[in-house]
């Protein structure tokens, strides 16, 4: 089996499934465990970066954030 075709089992398992995915990415665990993971990176990048970027660094976990879970 090629990469190729691991690439398209996947696709059509997604697309199976696609209501149960996107139920999963919209719940209220996804929103907890995505909360925790972008706020651990954002802090991390804060550290190891320039000051001056962390309006940056928010904005991007913010936009990430908006895009799992269910809160905005």
């Amino acid at each position: 089996m090629g990469l190729d075709d691991l690439v398209n089992k996947g696709k059509d398992l997604y697309e199976q499934n696609k209501d149960k995915v996107d139920e999963a990415l919209k719940s209220d665990q996804a929103e907890d465990i995505s909360d925790k993971v972008l706020g651990g990176v954002a802090d991390f990048a804060k550290k190891v970066l320039p000051d001056s970027v962390d309006g940056k660094i928010d904005e991007v976990r913010d936009n990430l954030d908006g895009a799992v879970g269910n809160e905005r």
